[in-house]
C-alpha cells in the first residue's frame, strides 16, 4: 500500500507540474501589437512622449515599446500602399471563380483587362489551378511586395566619404547639406538632404553609413527622438543689482550692429565650469577657462577674455542671473563693456547662448569633468565650431563673418 501511495503521490505532484508550467508558458507569451496600436504607439511618440509614459497607455513595460521604435532609428516608418497597377483582392477572388467554373486563363485576363501572362504568373506564384486561394494568395503578394527602397547614398562613394569625414569633425547633417548645396550647386549627385542623412544614421538597415558615426551627432542618443519633446531645465540663480534686459539698446536687438555678446557657464562633475561667450552678429565662440563659480573668479576670468578683442567688437554683454555675475559693475568698470541681464527664469532671452551651450555639449558631455581641459584646448575647440557653416550665416562660418568684421575695423 505505500508503494501504490508513492505512486499516486509522484502522479498527482508531475500533474501539478505541468499545470504550473502551463501557467508559466502563458504568462510568458509574447503580446504582440497590432497595427492600429503601432500607429498610436508613432503617433504618441512624434508628439514627444517618453517610452514610460507611452508603455503605461498599453500596460507594458517601455522595454517593449523600444523594440518597434529601434528597428527604424525612432523614425515613423511611411505607411505602405499598394500599386495601382497590382491586382486587387476583388480581382484575385474573379481568378478563384473562373478556375472554379473552369474557364481558361485568357478567358479570366479578358473579363479582368489583363495580360493572360499576369493571371498565368499570379497562379503558379500561389499554388496552382488546383490550390489556388484569393484571400491567401492577396496576403502572400503583401508580404512579398515589403523590401527595402534603395536610398541616394547607396552605392554613391563621394557622399558617404564627405558625409563621414564632416561627421567626424563635428558637422551637423544640416550644416554638411549645406556645405555640399555650396560646393555643387550644379551637381545634383553630389548633394543630399539633411534628412536622408540622419535616416542613414538611425535606420541602418539601409546599410550605408556606419553607426558608429552617431557617436560624432550633438545628442548621441540611439533613436531620433521627437522635435516635440521637452527638455526640462532648472532654474538659475537670482540677485537684485542689474540692468535688465530691457535697457538694452535697440542695436542689440536686431544683430545688425556686430560686438554684442551673450555668455553663461556651462557646469560638469567636480564643481568645473567653462565660460561662454558667443557674439550675436556673426555667432562667433570664445571658451575661457574658469576656476570655480564664485563671482570673482568668472569676472576676472571674462576681463582676461575682453581684452583679446578690439573694442569696437565688445561692446557689450547679456547674462542671466546667475550669482556667478554679482560682480558685473567690476566687470563694466575694468573694461568699459555693459552689463545686461535677464529677466529670471527666461534662458530664451539669451537664445544664441543657448543653442552655443548645446552645440559645446558634444565636446563637453553632462557629468564629465570640465576641470581637465587647458586653455588651449578650449581655444581649439571654439576655432573648429568656428569654423563649421551655420544655416543662419547661408552656410558661411561664424569665422569668415567675424574676420570681415575685424578687417573692417581697421
Amino acid at each position: 500500500f505505500q508503494a501504490e501511495d508513492g505512486i499516486r503521490d509522484a502522479q498527482e505532484s508531475r500533474g501539478l507540474g505541468d499545470v504550473y508550467k502551463r501557467q508559466i508558458m502563458a504568462y510568458r507569451k509574447r503580446r504582440f501589437f497590432n497595427d492600429k496600436q503601432k500607429a498610436e504607439i508613432w503617433d504618441r511618440w512624434q508628439r514627444g512622449e517618453s517610452m514610460s509614459s507611452i508603455g503605461r497607455h498599453f500596460d507594458r513595460a517601455s522595454s517593449s515599446i523600444y523594440p518597434l521604435l529601434e528597428w527604424t532609428g525612432g523614425i515613423r516608418p511611411p505607411a505602405r500602399r499598394r500599386s495601382r497597377l497590382a491586382l486587387t483582392l476583388a480581382d484575385r477572388e474573379e481568378i478563384s471563380r473562373g478556375l472554379i467554373a473552369n474557364h481558361s486563363l485568357r478567358a479570366i485576363a479578358r473579363s479582368l483587362r489583363r495580360p493572360a501572362s499576369t493571371i498565368s504568373r499570379e497562379i503558379k506564384r500561389n499554388g496552382g489551378t488546383k490550390l489556388y486561394r484569393a484571400a491567401v494568395s492577396d496576403l502572400s503578394a503583401w508580404s512579398r511586395a515589403q523590401r527595402p527602397k534603395s536610398c541616394k547614398l547607396a552605392g554613391n562613394d563621394y557622399l558617404c566619404g564627405a558625409i563621414s569625414a564632416k561627421l567626424k569633425r563635428k558637422w551637423s547633417p544640416q550644416q554638411i547639406a549645406g556645405w555640399l548645396m555650396r560646393e555643387h550647386p550644379d551637381e545634383e549627385d553630389k548633394r543630399v538632404s539633411h534628412e536622408t542623412i540622419y535616416r542613414s544614421l538611425f535606420i541602418q538597415t539601409r546599410g550605408v553609413l556606419k553607426k558608429e558615426l552617431q557617436a560624432h551627432l550633438r545628442a548621441t542618443r540611439s533613436i531620433r527622438r521627437s522635435r516635440h519633446a521637452t527638455l526640462k531645465r532648472s532654474g538659475l540663480g537670482k540677485f537684485n543689482d542689474a540692468i535688465s534686459i530691457s535697457d538694452r539698446p535697440a542695436e542689440v536687438e536686431d544683430r545688425a550692429v556686430p560686438g554684442h555678446w551673450e555668455g553663461d557657464l556651462i557646469a560638469g562633475s567636480g564643481n568645473s565650469f567653462i565660460a561662454t561667450l558667443v557674439e550675436r552678429h556673426t555667432r562667433f565662440v570664445m571658451l575661457a577657462k574658469v576656476g570655480n563659480k564664485d563671482s570673482h573668479s568668472v569676472i576676472q576670468a571674462l576681463i582676461k577674455q575682453s581684452r583679446k578683442l578690439p573694442k569696437e567688437l565688445y561692446r557689450s554683454l547679456t547674462w542671466d542671473r546667475g550669482t556667478e555675475m554679482a560682480g558685473h559693475k567690476a566687470f563694466t568698470l575694468a573694461t568699459d563693456i555693459d552689463v545686461f541681464l535677464c529677466d529670471p527664469h527666461s534662458p530664451w532671452q539669451r537664445g544664441t547662448n543657448e543653442n552655443t551651450n548645446r552645440l559645446l555639449r558634444q565636446y563637453f558631455p553632462k557629468g564629465t569633468d570640465l576641470s581637465i581641459h587647458s586653455q588651449a584646448k578650449l581655444s581649439a575647440i571654439a576655432r573648429q565650431l568656428n569654423e563649421r557653416p551655420r544655416k543662419t550665416l547661408g552656410y558661411e562660418t561664424p569665422a569668415e563673418r567675424f574676420n570681415a568684421c575685424v578687417a573692417s575695423t581697421h
